[in-house]
């Protein structure tokens, strides 16, 4: 993961956007976390280390807490750790509090001679040159990825919107003016489940990665004499996700593309999409639906057809190749798909008027990216009142 940059809104990772605090609170959190005056000697050759850790978020907290938790051991890895984070009010400076771990603000002053090694899990901010040179064995850095795939502020998102069926997390070395291209310490694997949603996936490569840094620190010289430089194959980008990229494209999208972006984003950016003029939620997402065998031919309505189904009580929705679901949605409030169905759904007769819309012309796909595209406006949709009788 980046040391520098943030993500798509939410908690669980810096790439869900982690804000740092402004103003006079920032800076009376920051004099309240001045260092006491950490301990300075020679570098060491080898563990235990003196660490200072970088980090924000809950995907941060578990390696700083398996580092927290070796400090304790008979041959323990760590000698020595303190703290750099964004805001006193984050789940890393919670940690931090609780186990009575020292807490610098960022940026921290007065590094030199007082460290070994630097640890950035999540963080959210570009360490320049002159601070990484501070540390005589390097700056590590957690990133849950197979790098170089996936560099960049949300790679969990993409794994999941891509359907990668292996990803994993990479230790690498952090190198100034780039991000997520130093050369890599080691890595490990895991095979993404089939339904996995980027909340499971980053818990898991959370602990995954924590185990891997513990590990990478206990062989730390080896590890720096046998680091690898990333291949310029396979690279790709992981730019972060905005609010946007929930709006659907029900003709250009599939069934599948639209799972996985509710498995991606579902549960921070409600998907989204505009009812009669009015932008509304779609929540509880059901899967694929089967509606009749003439959507299997090819012969079913328009993409953006609404159909609710009694039985299941579910609204059912045409995309590009057949039918999603949803239980519920955000409409003024929260309305179930009955609610929706009796209040709004059944009253509309007008051909083409009731139907389920793409975003206008103008508006991109969501993600950060030079190359976004635009959308077309949608064509040709009407509702089905078929109460699930079809």
């Amino acid at each position: 993961m980046p040391s520098g940059g943030s993500g798509a809104a939410g908690a669980t990772l810096t790439v869900l956007g982690l804000l740092r605090p402004s103003g006079g609170a920032w800076a009376a959190a920051a004099r309240r976390w001045e260092p006491q005056g950490a301990q300075r000697r020679p570098c060491s050759s080898g563990p235990p280390w003196r660490l200072l850790f970088f980090g924000s978020d809950l995907f941060a907290v578990e390696s700083l807490r398996v580092l927290a938790g070796d400090r304790t051991g008979a041959d323990g890895t760590v000698s020595s750790l303190e703290v750099v984070t964004l805001g006193d009010d984050l789940p890393v400076a919670d940690f931090a509090r609780r186990e009575g771990l020292r807490l610098h603000r960022w940026p921290p002053a007065d590094v030199g001679g007082r460290f070994d090694v630097g640890v950035v899990v999540s963080f959210g901010r570009l360490l320049q040159q002159k601070l990484i040179e501070q540390f005589p064995r390097g700056v590590l850095n957690v990133h849950p990825s197979l790098l170089p795939r996936w560099r960049g502020p949300a790679p969990i998102f993409h794994t999941i919107l891509n359907g990668d069926a292996v990803t994993g997390v990479t230790i690498m070395q952090i190198r100034p003016h780039r991000f997520d291209a130093g050369p890599i310490l080691n890595q490990t694997l895991h095979r993404v489940p089939e339904s996995s949603t980027a909340d499971e996936l980053a818990d898991v490569l959370a602990a995954k990665g924590a185990r891997l840094l513990l590990d990478t620190l206990r062989t730390l010289p080896q590890k720096m004499a046998e680091k690898r430089e990333q291949s310029r194959a396979g690279a790709t980008l992981a730019p972060k996700m905005r609010a946007s990229a929930s709006r659907l494209l029900w003709d250009e999208q599939t069934c599948e593309q639209i799972e996985r972006l509710y498995r991606a984003i579902g549960s921070r950016i409600p998907l989204r999409s505009t009812w009669m003029g009015a932008s509304i939620k779609l929540l509880d997402f059901a899967g694929r639906c089967h509606i009749s065998a003439a959507d299997e031919r090819g012969e079913g309505p328009p993409p953006g057809s609404v159909t609710f189904r009694k039985e299941s009580d579910t609204l059912a929705v045409r995309c590009k190749d057949g039918w999603v679901g949803f239980k519920a949605v955000v409409l003024r409030k929260r309305l179930t798909a009955a609610d929706f169905y009796n209040g709004y759904l059944h009253r509309e007769t007008r051909p083409h008027a009731a139907a389920f819309v793409s975003p206008p012309e103008g508006r991109t796909d969501g993600v950060d990216s030079p190359g976004a595209r635009r959308v077309r406006p949608q064509k040709d949709a009407r509702c089905f009142l078929t109460n699930g009788e079809r």
